[in-house]
């Protein structure tokens, strides 16, 4: 699924003294089946841009077009394009209830009228494609790791079917092993179903590993988009604005000031330690 951005404003509070823009005229394309970073410090307008992308809130001015489509001209239609556009907020975990993991994944299915051959085909492959096992259907989500918990709330999403999934940090308070799952998982549910995908993340190094193209948001505006290497060559801007280019592009960096002979488009500590061990040994790993 496409979507289109004209001219989205958000003003909060219009008409008191306490208005506050959060978007401003904001005008982007992304195109079907595209793996998409949004990145920008608190504040830049990525919360409110991402709420409007299924009709959240509804703009002060402008369109967001799905397919072509007015997503806000109908509101009859509301129901449909949240059903297309699957928003994952942070701790998703929170809003398991049910008393299986199974039954979980099950529930959105259920509500929308289909039969039970359906619910469960729908509920088996979501569970599959984000890497959870048939032995845990039965278990308790309490009774999870904390990645874990977080998979199973993304399949919960992706048994609806959508056709355009947003991820408002999914990484967020996951230790190490539970942030590398859930990446790993996206990973492979955007290979295997080639949806379109929205990833909102402070961290650098996600997205550089993950997506195709970054909109990096600043007071409102889309202020700088692009593939990985193109908006991390631009370290300068991120850093005037509160952000960063990834770890890994500083150290690589640092040894082709010294005159070492490393690539330039390396922004991930995996890539940058292949890079470097080479470097050493004149060998790859």
């Amino acid at each position: 699924m496409s979507i289109k951005i004209n001219h989205l404003t958000h003003i909060y509070n219009e008409g008191t003294a306490m208005a506050k823009t959060a978007l401003d005229d904001v005008n982007l394309e992304i195109n079907d089946g595209e793996f998409i970073g949004l990145i920008g410090h608190t504040g830049s307008g990525k919360s409110t841009l991402i709420q409007h992308l299924n009709a959240l809130i509804k703009p002060t001015g402008g369109e967001i077009l799905l397919n072509g489509v007015d997503i806000n001209a109908d509101k009859s239609k509301l129901k449909n394009i949240r059903q297309k556009v699957g928003l994952v907020f942070q701790y998703p975990e929170h809003q398991l209830f049910e008393m299986t993991v199974y039954k979980d994944v099950c529930y959105g299915p259920a509500n929308l009228g289909l039969d039970e051959k359906e619910i469960d085909k729908r509920a088996r492959e979501s569970l599959e494609t984000v890497g959870i096992s048939e032995d845990i259907f039965e278990k308790s989500p309490f009774e999870l790791s904390g990645g874990q918990k977080r998979r199973v709330a993304i399949a919960g999403i992706l048994a609806m079917k959508p056709e355009v999934l947003i991820l408002d940090e999914p990484t967020a308070g996951l230790d190490p092993k539970g942030r590398d799952e859930i990446l790993d998982a996206v990973k492979e549910m955007h290979k295997r179903l080639g949806i379109t995908v929205i990833l909102v993340s402070h961290s650098m190094e996600d997205v550089a590993r993950l997506v195709d193209r970054i909109i990096v948001m600043h007071k409102g505006k889309a202020a700088l988009t692009g593939t990985p290497k193109e908006v991390f060559a631009q370290a300068e801007f991120l850093e005037s604005i509160g952000l960063a280019a990834p770890q890994a592009s500083y150290i690589m960096k640092g040894l082709r000031e010294k005159g070492f002979d490393v690539p330039e488009d390396i922004f991930t500590i995996d890539d940058a330690t292949k890079a470097i061990y080479e470097l050493i040994n004149g060998v790859k790993p």
